[in-house]
């Protein structure tokens, strides 16, 4: 059995992995400054033997040296995220995701561990070219809009990371996630699907940004786990990026519509502009629809969970922590 590092494994996607790798039977070791996770995501793993939490910043490299030296393999999934933290606090977005992901690298060559970056759709800015592939190109807005700086950041992640793959040789493999969903995300950064299920159980008005037109595709975060799993355990995957989600589109607005409808609710659907959820000249992506035919051919890979088993699970989850 393997012994797994996992940053930022307090985190919505992080957890649900630390819990599949023990259920695996291998070893598993989460750190995380719980800056957006939670203690309370892994308090029901804290008490079997082979996890160890260490609560601490990824930026902490007497720390982290350790962790590293001692792990078989790295899921780096410590970042930044969610599009209201972006807007807020740029400079965390931009020194967590860069500086993190280049300790983290910079430790691998070290030790020679092989990694798991986690990448993100906003890699793709706001092109219009649907679906996305692992080699499309990508446009930005101006810099001057702090919405493209999480992508740039992660651009940077994915750039350092395959000069890493290229000149050290390591084994380094890159998903971008696609608006991966499920229990234990939070809607405080700005995530959809939670937001508009605590608003809908709670029978407040679920607030859609902009006119709700705009589509997304969703994964069940079990799902996102089992690709990533599979992936890094491919003897060839090495410097291959891979888009990790699902082909299934739905407007913001239909998607608000059947969570009310499965929630039972009552909530009336509201639209508030973008300006007024974010900040003035907020710019967003029209549609982001991944091409995921590299991750079937590669780790045979398909989605389990339909969307509505997934929001069943997750309007499960907020009746019982609402």
């Amino acid at each position: 059995m393997a012994r797994y590092l996992v940053t930022g494994g307090a985190g919505f996607i992080g957890s649900h992995l630390a819990e599949r790798l023990l259920k695996d039977g291998h070893s598993v070791t989460v750190i995380d400054n719980c800056a957006t996770g939670r203690l309370a995501n892994v308090a029901h793993l804290r008490g079997h033997s082979k996890f160890n939490l260490c609560v601490e910043s990824v930026l902490n490299e007497m720390v982290l040296d350790r962790l590293v030296c001692d792990c078989d393999v790295i899921f780096h999934l410590a970042a930044s995220v969610g599009v209201k933290l972006i807007v807020e606090k740029p400079i965390d977005v931009i020194e967590t995701n860069v500086l993190g992901t280049t300790m983290v690298l910079n430790l691998a060559r070290r030790y020679l561990k092989s990694v798991y970056i986690a990448s993100t759709s906003e890699i793709y800015g706001k092109s219009e070219q649907v679906p996305f592939n692992e080699d499309s190109d990508r446009l930005l807005g101006s810099t001057t809009k702090s919405r493209w700086c999480y992508s740039s950041s992660k651009a940077i992640d994915e750039f350092l990371a395959l000069a890493y793959f290229k000149e050290h040789n390591l084994k380094i493999v890159i998903g971008r996630f696609f608006n991966t969903i499920g229990p234990r995300q939070t809607g405080q950064y700005g995530m959809v699907a939670p937001r508009f299920v605590q608003a809908a159980l709670a029978g407040r008005p679920v607030e859609v940004y902009g006119d709700g037109n705009q589509s997304r595709c969703f994964l069940d975060v079990d799902d996102a786990v089992e690709a990533i799993v599979r992936l890094m355990d491919h003897p060839k995957s090495g410097g291959q990026v891979f888009n990790v989600g699902s082909s299934r589109e739905i407007s913001i607005n239909d998607l608000a519509k059947k969570i009310i409808e499965l929630a039972g609710s009552k909530s009336a659907l509201v639209r508030i502009p973008y300006e007024q959820a974010y900040e003035p000249g907020f710019e967003d992506m029209r549609r982001r629809v991944p091409d995921v035919s590299k991750l079937k051919k590669w780790v045979n890979f398909e989605p389990r969970y339909t969307l509505e088993d997934t929001l069943g699970k997750i309007i499960a989850y907020y009746h019982i922590h609402p």
